[in-house]
């Protein structure tokens, strides 16, 4: 299961934060939010959700 780990302003943002996860070794998705226009949704496997916020906080 996937789980949102950060609501991205915008599509660009979202790729950024989808390469630095992903060159850490996280599998990452990205989908169109539901709740606002513009704005992409981070997702990760449920079960790396601790690792990935640690490693999202440096990113950020």
């Amino acid at each position: 299961m996937w789980t949102v780990i950060y609501l991205a302003p915008d599509r660009l943002t979202a790729e950024r934060i989808r390469e630095k996860m992903e060159s850490e070794g996280f599998w990452v998705r990205i989908r169109p939010s539901h709740y606002a226009v513009g704005q992409y949704e981070v997702l990760v496997p449920s079960g790396e959700l601790e690792e990935a916020q640690e490693v999202l906080r440096s990113i950020l």
